[in-house]
């Protein structure tokens, strides 16, 4: 994947989601740019959001609406603390909800961590033309994802399908 052309390559913004981390211990959020860099993809924009609803949702409505940017990747607040708000913030802005996502999501982790992947609230969807995905803040669930699911679905010569041919610039238009 790292040889993947610049015509098939996705603009990716990264957002992690926490009260406590900062960019010197986002580890989470590395292993993700990381893993989008050796796939060919281009990072391009990165943030850290405490866990409020308003404020999650305000930054990654600015990046749907920002059409240099094909897809979102989260992580952290999917859990069911009084504080994990990612899911609630994330669902409203979806023109189409990505069910499947979080349930391969669970049915992967269900292998690694027992049936504690009933806690994961994993989401994924479709705004104004952009992927979004919600991970868990653990760096291993965001390996999980990205290993997983997410390299092959972000790589649009994946096939039979993937949904990275849905990113408009690639041809294909998005109906609500």
């Amino acid at each position: 994947m790292a040889g993947q052309s610049a015509s098939k390559s996705l603009q990716i913004a990264v957002l992690t989601v926490s009260d406590t981390r900062t960019e010197a211990d986002d580890a989470s959020g590395d292993l993700l740019c990381g893993r989008l860099a050796d796939a060919g993809h281009t990072l391009v924009e990165r943030a850290i959001e405490i866990d409020d609803m308003y404020r999650i949702r305000a930054r990654v409505s600015a990046w749907i609406a920002n059409p240099g940017i094909d897809a979102i990747l989260a992580t952290g607040g999917t859990g069911f603390s009084d504080r994990d708000s990612t899911p609630e913030a994330l669902l409203p802005l979806f023109d189409k909800t990505i069910d499947g996502f979080g349930e391969l999501f669970r049915q992967v982790s269900l292998t690694q961590i027992g049936s504690s992947t009933i806690q994961s609230r994993a989401v994924g969807g479709l705004a104004n033309g952009t992927l979004i995905f919600a991970l868990p803040g653990s760096t291993n669930a965001c390996r999980t994802g990205w290993d997983e699911i997410l390299k092959f679905q972000l790589d649009a010569d994946f096939k039979p399908c993937n949904f990275a041919e849905l990113i408009p610039r690639f041809g294909r238009r998005q109906s609500a």
